[in-house]
């Protein structure tokens, strides 16, 4: 990514969890590109052109009784994103047969071996939600299975996919950067099957597939499974994550208006994935 200028928020946060888990979510919807997690709380980046004094009207937390935060912002000249995530990236190992790091780190011995450069993108394996989705994919059947991956971030689901034997996948995502980020890491690990297009849901329209992934916001989530529903072939699967456990009601409310049927929940620190079959 070329350097550019941003505004950097630092929250102070007490309790820590889960109001930082909340806090990302929040600010990764209105528009927050980048989150660092320290022993105080949290440090959030936005790009300067996408910033304006009235940023965090719409994150509701700030006025929840349950936690005290407060924070400062300073506007962030010409920052090297490169050098910040590699300071802050390690590779994780998940179920001890997937690994996922950077070039720069040292190969594993694992079965499935992920490398990504995730820079400003969503999806590094660390966040409960893309590690709940990858064990997902490795305990599920995606052997020659056509597979949807919606708002993709590094691609990292979809590579996966690929390497455990799904055919074709199509990687998604409306972000410019996620979009271009997923191009290079699919190149990257050398997957001949995925197809990365930059959109939303608007693109499935005539679309079919097995498999649908999606570890989205709930909001976007309850918005378009209608639309995942009309996309899966007799007996997929719909794998959903990226999302709280008391969002469970609602997301399973929402999936059986279109006959798909709740099967499977992994939880982790409050965060929950869902596996839906037709």
């Amino acid at each position: 990514m070329s350097n550019a200028v941003y505004i950097g928020y630092n929250f102070i946060v007490k309790p820590l969890q889960p109001a930082v888990d909340i806090l990302i979510a929040e600010l990764g919807e209105a528009g927050f590109e980048s989150f660092e997690e320290n022993d105080n709380g949290l440090s959030a980046y936005i790009q300067k052109s996408d910033w304006n004094v009235h940023i965090l009207e719409d994150i509701q937390i700030l006025n929840s009784d349950e936690f005290e935060i407060s924070y400062t912002f300073e506007k962030i000249e010409e920052t090297n994103w490169n050098e910040t995530w590699e300071k802050n990236f390690n590779p994780i190992i998940v179920d001890d047969i997937c690994s996922v790091r950077a070039p720069f780190h040292e190969k594993p011995n694992t079965l499935y071996d992920i490398v990504i450069e995730p820079k400003m993108s969503f999806g590094t394996g660390h966040h409960e939600t893309t590690k709940m989705m990858i064990q997902y994919i490795l305990k599920n059947d995606f052997t020659d299975k056509s597979v949807l991956d919606m708002g993709c971030g590094t691609g990292i689901l979809a590579i996966l996919a690929e390497m455990r034997g799904a055919k074709p996948i199509h990687a998604i995502d409306n972000d410019n950067w996620c979009y271009l980020n997923s191009l290079e890491n699919v190149e990257r690990n050398g997957c001949k099957l995925t197809t990365v297009l930059e959109g939303d849901a608007g693109l499935l329209k005539n679309r079919t597939c097995d498999v649908i992934i999606a570890n989205i916001n709930r909001n976007i989530l309850l918005n378009d499974i209608n639309v995942y529903a009309r996309c899966l072939n007799k007996n997929g699967t719909l794998f959903l994550s990226g999302f709280y456990k008391d969002d469970i009601p609602a997301i399973e409310e929402e999936c059986g208006k279109h006959r798909l049927k709740l099967k499977e929940t992994i939880e982790e620190n409050d965060w929950v994935a869902l596996k839906f079959v037709t």
